[in-house]
């Protein structure tokens, strides 16, 4: 499977600083702790491969549809106040991203992206309620061409130490194009109007640019 870009300096990285202990072991202890020191080392390097795994997906484009942003579980579904942008009662969604995820975002509707803003943070453990408001994130909303709009936030946890965003406010959207990419555990939170129909329950498993979240009808 390909792997994304984000991990190609991360990867090499640790292929540098693996080759070298391992080299060092060799050079000082000998063989045997070689061969034990090679055991312990792959398996991890083979996880990092499989964090930045790339899948290649077609999505099922739909005007009214809201695609899954990310792989992961549900852990919210609840009416809130969202003061930072839309400023009016919504139905949040949170998807918590395990590191046995792919760590890809996409845009869950067409549109423009009229928001953007990145908040630094703390790193709480990302299933924790308050991670949406105190962790470090990025907030993008987009407005769909009949004027619905929906924000979405990346948030990091206790393990993801970097939020990867590649929106730009005015660029156009398209429905399950890359958004950006969340290194080590996570959490994307989504909030949409009340008229919206949710097709997901908690604690849900959900698949990126695959499953649909909500359904919002066209104005």
């Amino acid at each position: 499977m390909p792997i994304h870009k984000e991990g190609f300096r991360v990867l090499l990285i640790a292929l540098v600083v693996f080759g070298a202990i391992c080299a060092l072991i060799w050079y000082f202890i000998g063989n045997v702790a070689l061969y034990i020191a090679l055991l312990l080392a792959a398996p991890f390097y083979i996880f990092m491969l499989r964090f930045f795994r790339n899948p290649k997906r077609i999505a099922t484009i739909s005007n009214e549809s809201v695609l899954s942003p990310c792989d992961g579980t549900i852990v919210v579904i609840e009416e809130v106040d969202e003061p930072e942008f839309l400023k009016e009662r919504c139905i949040q969604v949170s998807i918590f991203m395990s590191v046995w995820n792919v760590h890809i975002n996409w845009y869950p509707i067409m549109g423009e992206v009229v928001y953007h803003k990145y908040h630094p943070g703390k790193f709480l453990v990302a299933w924790e309620p308050k991670s949406s408001t105190l962790n470090e994130r990025t907030s993008i909303a987009v407005k769909r061409p009949d004027g619905v709009q929906i924000l979405f936030r990346q948030i990091a946890g206790y393990l993801a130490r970097r939020v990867v965003c590649y929106a730009r406010k005015g660029s156009k959207t398209e429905q399950g194009e890359e958004m950006g990419f969340i290194k080590f555990g996570s959490r994307v939170d989504l909030f949409l109007p009340l008229n919206s129909t949710i097709k997901v329950d908690i604690g849900q498993k959900v698949k990126g640019t695959q499953t649909t979240i909500a359904v919002i009808p066209q104005k």
